[in-house]
């Protein structure tokens, strides 16, 4: 039989083995072996191969090092000790909450620190704050601006984690950024990428502190406004 047919019995191997369930890393381990063998590569080619690959991707072994350093922190209260820090901040309307989260946000990012997301810290913490500043204001509750609230603290969290992560030293992002570049002949290493970075996050920071100050009091005035005069 052709040997190029052979060499498909990996696949083979990998649909069994996870149709019935079993240990994925023993699954691709044996798949790998099986492949090796039967295209003739021999025992000794498969292990040159597999160095000669991970030297060459060494990168992704930096994003495997740092997930287990911010798993470690994670678990040691870092996530809860910047959620206390954020519900202490009162006294500020909507866009003063939503800005200072981005604050967080962005600098929790740059060392990869994870809050969940829109599901996970946003709906349940951040616009709630948001929405509470309505009354506290003296306004009654408005349907209408408490979805453009939700809206405003959702692309907060898309524009800070976007931006933030890549300044994150290993991050997928930034090793995505630096093999990119590296196959168009430009050898970058992490921390110039960083550091060229920075700015471009705090300049997404600030124009979206900025952009949602003014939507804010544009949506004040336009549902609120004639509440405000009657009172």
């Amino acid at each position: 039989m052709d040997s190029n047919v052979l060499s498909l019995i990996g696949l083979l191997i990998v649909i069994v083995g996870f149709a019935l369930k079993l240990d994925s890393i023993l699954i691709v381990v044996v798949a790998m072996i099986a492949t090796a063998l039967a295209s003739g590569m021999g025992f000794t080619a498969m292990l040159d191969i597999l160095g000669s690959s991970f030297v060459a991707n060494r990168g992704m072994a930096i994003f495997i090092i740092i997930m287990l350093v911010t798993g470690t922190l994670e678990r040691n209260g870092l996530k809860e000790s910047s959620v206390r820090m954020i519900q202490k901040v009162k006294k500020v309307n909507a866009s003063g909450i939503v800005s200072i989260y981005g604050v967080f946000r962005t600098v929790f990012a740059a060392f990869n620190v994870s809050f969940g997301g829109v599901a996970g810290f946003v709906s349940p913490i951040v616009y709630p704050m948001m929405d509470g500043t309505t009354e506290s204001q003296g306004f009654e509750k408005n349907d209408t601006y408490s979805e453009e609230l939700k809206g405003m603290a959702a692309a907060m969290e898309n524009i800070t984690w976007f931006f933030g992560q890549n300044l994150f030293i290993g991050g997928a992002g930034a090793l995505l950024v630096q093999s990119t570049l590296a196959s168009l002949g430009y050898d970058v290493t992490l921390v110039r990428l960083m550091i060229v970075e920075i700015p471009i996050a705090l300049i997404a920071l600030v124009a979206a502190c900025v952009y949602f100050h003014f939507k804010n009091k544009r949506l004040i005035k336009q549902y609120f406004q004639q509440e405000k005069e009657v009172k």
